[in-house]
Formats: structure tokens, C-alpha cells, sequence
């Protein structure tokens, strides 16, 4: 009997009816061109499931030994939800730091948010022009290059605005400083600048954009900022105008900011300040990171 005439499961059901009948299985194994083994397992499962049982099983494993656990995952949520800017790279290095043993890859955390809904999927972009090269340097170790900027302001919940002020390394992209501001002010910023100086020292150039207080439309450029830098032998880099991108790690620093420290925002300046702070240090305690003075 050919067996492409008929599928196999109404062969199945065809062998199964003859066994039924009284047939013998060693003489129909041989009809069928199947082995006496499969012959049995078929048997059983007909007698203890009905016709359903010589259906196709699933083949997939029952046990699988490197699963994520199930308490493993929903601490990960758990520390997503709680941090819902955090990535999966962040999220490995905070648990693993908490818990004293290695977590699964970067990738498979980012397979359990997906999984419970806790990341989107961001749809890809469209090039319109092709990337072109800047003369801005590299970042090849701490303090090569600082990148500078005020994020854009926010109201307080008292109505007055607030204007961060805030610096990176870019090779590191440890947060050097966030200063909540009342405005935007070249003497405050220097005052900001002289404090990280002493504490971190000076990095050999600090980048900013073309907005006050780091550039003008005066003498090569300069403001009393920007001198100041240049008299301290800081050699200054600035992205080209309407290029944000150029200082894009720093920029996405500042979407990260606002989500945890602006979002609600505290009733003034010194509460403010005091959530930049925590901000900060939460970091700096989450990731130890070691930085050449």
C-alpha cells in the first residue's frame, strides 16, 4: 500500500483499526513498512488517548536547563519597572553587583522586556544623506575630551524655571556635573567649571555646541567662558550648528535625565539640585568606574 495516497495520520488511524480488529502487529509493521517499536508506541497511545494519540507530538524539550527562571525574570521587571530608563546593559551590571553572580547576556534581558511589554521597538530610520566626517577628536581615555552643555529648561513646580548645567567625559561618560540654574549665565558656569576642575582636573578639550554661554558671534568666537578655558590650556571643540548628533552620547545622557529627575519636578532650585545629586550618585554607586585624575 503506498503510503503517499493517504496521509499519515489517516494511516495511522487505517493500522491502528486492523490492530484493533485482531491483526497481527508484526505482520502489519511489515505492511506498512514501519518498525515493530513504532508499531507498539502507536498501540499505547491509541489505547490511552484515542485517535488524538497518533497525532504528532510536539518535539520541543519539556526541560530546558538554561532558561532564564522564572523568579530571575520577574526580578528583572521588577527593576525595569522601577527604573523604566534603564537598559539591559544597565540592568545586568545593577543586579549582578546586587546579587553576586552572573546574570544572562545583555541580549536575553532585553528579550525578557520584550517579552513583558516593558521596551517598544523603535522602527528603523530612513538615511535621507550620508554621514560625513567632523574634525572633532576622539575620545581615547579619560579626560581627553568633556562635553559641555545647558539641557533644556523646565518649569518647577513653584513656576520658577530651572536651567541644568551639565558636564560628561566622553570617553567614560561619567556624569562630572549637573547644576540646577536659575538661568543661563557665563560667570555661574565658570563658578560650575573651577569646582569639577579641582576635583577632576583638566581635561585636554571640552566640547560644546554654538549656543551661550560656551560661543559668540564676537572675536574668534570667544566668551569670558570660553577664554577662560583657552587660558587654562583647554583646547575647545564645537559641533557644527544644527548638528546635535555630534554630541549625541551627551544629548542622550540629557533624555535620561529629565525621564528620572524632571518627571515630576521638585518644588524649586535646592530641591531640584538635591534629585540631580541622587541622580548622580545612584549612578556612580550602580557602576564603579575608574577615572585617571
Amino acid at each position: 500500500m503506498p503510503w503517499k495516497e493517504k496521509s499519515p495520520m489517516d494511516l495511522r488511524v487505517e493500522f491502528m483499526n486492523r490492530v484493533m480488529r485482531g491483526e497481527r502487529v508484526t505482520d502489519l509493521c511489515r505492511e506498512y513498512g514501519i518498525s515493530r517499536k513504532t508499531g507498539d508506541k502507536f498501540k499505547q497511545r491509541y489505547k490511552r488517548l484515542g485517535e488524538t494519540g497518533l497525532s504528532d507530538l510536539s518535539r520541543a524539550p519539556k526541560i530546558i536547563p538554561h532558561r532564564t527562571p522564572v523568579e530571575l525574570v520577574s526580578l528583572i521587571e521588577a527593576e525595569r519597572q522601577r527604573h523604566p530608563t534603564w537598559g539591559p546593559k544597565k540592568l545586568k551590571e545593577v543586579l549582578e553587583q546586587r546579587l553576586g553572580r552572573v546574570l544572562p547576556a545583555s541580549s536575553t534581558i532585553g528579550d525578557i522586556l520584550m517579552r513583558g511589554g516593558l521596551v517598544q521597538k523603535r522602527p528603523g530610520r530612513r538615511r535621507t544623506t550620508l554621514p560625513r566626517p567632523t574634525t572633532l577628536r576622539p575620545a581615547h581615555a579619560p579626560n581627553d575630551v568633556w562635553c559641555i552643555d545647558y539641557k533644556g529648561q523646565f518649569r518647577l513646580a513653584n513656576r520658577s524655571l530651572c536651567y541644568p548645567l551639565t558636564l560628561t567625559d566622553q570617553h567614560s561618560r561619567y556624569i562630572l556635573g549637573c547644576e540646577a540654574m536659575p538661568a543661563i549665565s557665563d560667570e555661574a558656569a565658570r563658578d560650575a567649571c573651577e569646582e569639577i576642575f579641582q576635583r577632576y582636573g583638566l581635561p585636554k578639550a571640552i566640547r560644546s555646541d554654538n549656543g551661550a554661554p560656551f560661543a559668540s558671534t564676537g572675536l574668534a568666537n570667544l566668551t569670558r567662558l570660553s577664554a577662560y578655558w583657552m587660558v587654562l590650556g583647554i583646547d575647545l571643540e564645537r559641533i557644527r550648528p544644527a548638528h546635535p548628533e555630534e554630541n549625541g552620547q551627551h544629548e542622550r545622557m540629557h533624555r535620561t535625565l529629565k525621564a528620572e529627575t524632571a518627571r515630576p519636578p521638585r518644588t524649586n532650585l535646592l530641591q531640584q539640585q538635591e534629585r540631580f545629586d541622587s541622580f548622580v550618585d545612584e549612578l556612580i554607586a550602580s557602576v564603579p568606574t575608574k577615572r585617571s585624575e
